[in-house]
């Protein structure tokens, strides 16, 4: 028995994205405003991220006004079209640093990094 393929015609989505490597906050604390605005119109996700009284809010804010400006400079597409196709924070390098504690000991502080990366698409 044949299998026939039936091909398809693939339409580019063009797509622009915003990357931040090594942001001093938790993935964790970034991932809740996140999931905030993942699927949101950019004008819409701005507006979120702006009143959300998150520490991280201020970090996706930047961005998202650059993967914006991204789009618009580098790949031609209109900002009113634009959504958040995918937002995701992953664990950056851990800094360890030592804190003295009781009895002469020492107790490990880590301070966690984090990458965000912002990919915007276009809306037909």
């Amino acid at each position: 028995m044949e299998a026939k393929q039936e091909t398809m015609e693939n339409e580019v989505i063009p797509s622009a994205s915003a990357t931040l490597k090594y942001a001093r906050i938790s993935s964790r604390k970034v991932k809740i405003v996140a999931d905030l605005i993942r699927g949101k119109n950019v004008d819409e996700a701005l507006a979120i991220v702006k009143f959300t009284p998150k520490a991280a809010s201020e970090v996706v804010e930047k961005l998202l006004k650059s993967a914006i400006a991204n789009a618009e400079n580098n790949h031609g597409m209109k900002s009113n079209n634009l959504y958040v196709a995918e937002i995701y924070a992953n664990q950056g390098p851990t800094l360890r640093r030592i804190r003295p504690a009781a009895k002469g000991s020492a107790v490990r502080i880590r301070k966690r990094t984090s990458h965000i990366t912002i990919v915007l698409k276009e809306r037909d």
